[in-house]
């Protein structure tokens, strides 16, 4: 089964280059960029085999996994353009959810998918997928943002910071291709809604509907430092706003966000 754009991404004029195997997809997206691709343009494949996720971790996807890079070249400035990580976040989970509907019927296995601040997405509260933003400025003046998403289809890694899981995993049968199709169009919608980061208001009101852990204890380590409080919400720029024990509010703009049991551990 080929690699394919859905309907709506094909009819708003998106560009695709799938590899059958590739180091990183979002090194070919900005590879691309550089020397002129002006986008948008998604990058994909189904075996991954060099990319990397926040903090320069190692994001390997094995055959049957969705790595995918979509490249947008955009007149914005880099702080608005990492707002559009809420974005995919969404895209994403709404592709999960539109491809195991069927899958989920069939299995009589729900799963409930949710949004991990700042860019990662839950089945089950166990991660399934990650996103990672880069951007470079080019020639013209414009900023190239390149959007990573990667998603756990068959398999997921083991050792990590924060439980994983894949769709096999939890019993919702679809394939990568499919993934890829819904989130095609998905993404086109609310990119759309997004608008340059001039509507990230409306992107926050959707983001907080399906975010995890809001209203629960939290724990966010940065650097060497943690700090807890309860998940209170994000601020306009994207940033989380928690409430300590002391009843101060905090705002966090970069962390390793764990919560539940794993706030409790991370805390002591």
């Amino acid at each position: 089964m080929a690699l394919t754009l859905g309907p709506r991404a094909r009819a708003a004029g998106y560009g695709l280059t799938a590899f059958d195997r590739i180091g990183s997809t979002n090194a070919e997206a900005l590879t691309a960029a550089r020397a002129g691709e002006r986008g948008p343009r998604w990058f994909v494949t189904t075996e991954q085999t060099a990319g990397r996720g926040r903090r320069q971790r190692a994001w390997v996807a094995p055959r049957g996994n969705l790595a995918s890079s979509i490249l947008e070249v955009l007149e914005v400035a880099p702080s608005v353009a990492a707002t559009l990580g809420f974005a995919a976040g969404l895209a994403l989970e709404q592709a999960l959810r539109t491809v195991s509907l069927e899958a989920s019927v069939r299995s009589g296995k729900a799963v409930d998918y949710t949004l991990k601040w700042p860019n990662d997405v839950l089945a089950n509260k166990q991660k399934l997928a990650g996103i990672l933003l880069e951007a470079e400025a080019i020639k013209d003046g414009r900023l190239a943002v390149v959007v990573g998403i990667g998603t756990n289809v068959i398999a997921a890694p083991e050792g990590t910071p924060y439980p994983a899981t894949s769709l096999r995993a939890l019993g919702v049968d679809v394939s990568a291709e499919d993934l890829f199709s819904a989130l095609s169009d998905s993404w086109a919608e609310l990119s759309g809604i997004w608008n340059n980061g001039r509507d990230f208001a409306e992107i926050r009101k959707l983001w907080l509907a399906r975010a995890a852990a809001l209203g629960e204890p939290v724990s966010i380590q940065t650097g060497s430092s943690t700090v807890t409080g309860t998940f209170e919400s994000i601020d306009e720029t994207g940033c989380m706003v928690i409430v300590t024990s002391a009843g101060k509010r905090e705002t966090i703009a970069a962390g390793d966000v764990y919560f539940g049991s794993v706030a409790s551990v991370r805390s002591t």
